[in-house]
């Protein structure tokens, strides 16, 4: 790994600095909607270093922050660790790999449970995220703005009993329908401060108005335009909680309104394709139809998901630019009359320069798409 780029191990509760080691093969991205992740391997040429390495990555309670050029480029927490020994010369290391911080979400239940009705839904998220943070040893440090409203009230009632994920309730809070985006955002402020803030976007996540022109030829090096029709869908139902109040009836579960896209079959020729969805938890009509409508749109929509990888140098691309506007341009044999789109940029994959390698960024890209027509 260049000199550009450092990897910092922390305490993850109280951030304090464990060891500046080496890594090699540094690899690490960053999404909104999921889960980032990061992987590296520590060179342990020596007993002196294989304690460092020892000491400071703990998996479940290290925290690792990538630095490049002295700025926050991601930071995550340390899940697995393995240790390899030296083998025909070659020095043994320590390979690790590490999740977004919002990842401690998916091991964290909303243990006292949580009810409340007409709550705008950042303020759920915030006050599942900030019950997270009162318990005892569950403050990692995840910063809030309660200032941020959405203007979309909900009801919500999560019992304790359900044994609820937080990152499973704050995913299906935001993947509702008129819902919102989240993420930990990792940065250094003003004052020199490693922060991880909980990032609320409604109905997306914007981080600039500034558009980005990225061209081939020019920094944009290679890319792929997939499309994947086997999650599409013209026809959904969303299933929810079983509802018995007849003790001597079967239990049955709770079944949304039938919803379809506007004109798909007949004038547009699709097939008919159909698609469900689970909500065992979910015990309002209102709330399930919700949830199926969002389904449905996000089946019909999402079936193209572009990458692009760009040379890092001199691109203008970094974290903080997720959320932003990039506008495409390629010439090619595919593209002879010129491709000019415009997406949203999703999703950052980083892999430093290494051995000859140029540094580069494979940019996950949301085509811009009208909204889906719906018929209940």
């Amino acid at each position: 790994m260049t000199a550009l780029y450092r990897v910092v191990l922390c305490d993850l509760r109280s951030d304090q600095v464990l060891d500046v080691l080496p890594a090699q093969g540094l690899k690490c991205d960053d999404y909104i909607g999921k889960t980032g992740g990061a992987q590296f391997t520590i060179p342990v040429a020596d007993s002196t270093m294989a304690r460092r390495a020892r000491e400071a990555v703990i998996s479940a309670r290290t925290a690792v922050w990538v630095e490049r050029a002295g700025e926050v480029w991601w930071g995550g927490i340390v899940w697995t660790r393995e240790i390899t020994p030296p083998s025909r010369g070659r020095p043994g290391g320590m390979s690790v790999q590490a999740a977004t911080f919002d990842s401690y979400l998916a091991h964290r239940l909303l243990a006292n449970g949580w009810t409340g009705t007409g709550v705008d839904q950042f303020d759920i998220a915030r006050q599942i995220v900030d019950y997270v943070q009162s318990t005892d040893g569950g403050d990692i440090g995840i910063e809030l703005d309660w200032t941020q409203t959405s203007g979309v009230l909900r009801d919500r009632t999560y019992s304790r009993y359900d044994l609820p994920v937080v990152r499973d309730l704050l995913d299906q809070l935001a993947n509702t329908e008129n819902g919102f985006e989240w993420r930990i955002r990792t940065y250094r402020d003003a004052d020199g401060r490693r922060v991880k803030g909980l990032q609320l976007g409604y109905p997306i996540i914007r981080s600039s108005r500034t558009e980005l022109v990225l061209s081939s030829p020019g920094p944009v090096i290679d890319y792929r335009l997939p499309e994947d029709g086997t999650m599409r869908a013209t026809h959904w139902h969303s299933r929810g909680a079983s509802i018995n109040r007849n003790q001597t009836a079967a239990s049955t579960p709770l079944m949304s309104a039938p919803v379809s896209i506007a004109g798909a079959i007949d004038p547009g020729g699709w097939p008919r394709l159909d698609g469900t969805s689970d909500y065992t938890s979910v015990e309002r009509q209102s709330t399930l139809d919700g949830h199926a409508r969002a389904d449905l749109t996000r089946a019909w929509t999402a079936t193209q998901v572009p990458t692009v990888t760009v040379r890092l140098d001199g691109s203008g691309i970094s974290p903080g630019l997720l959320g932003s506007t990039i506008r495409l341009r390629i010439r090619d044999a595919w593209h002879p009359e010129g491709l000019d789109s415009r997406y949203r940029l999703i999703g950052l994959a980083t892999t430093p320069a290494e051995r000859g390698r140029p540094e580069t960024a494979d940019l996950l890209l949301e085509p811009a798409a009208a909204p889906a027509a719906l018929t209940a």
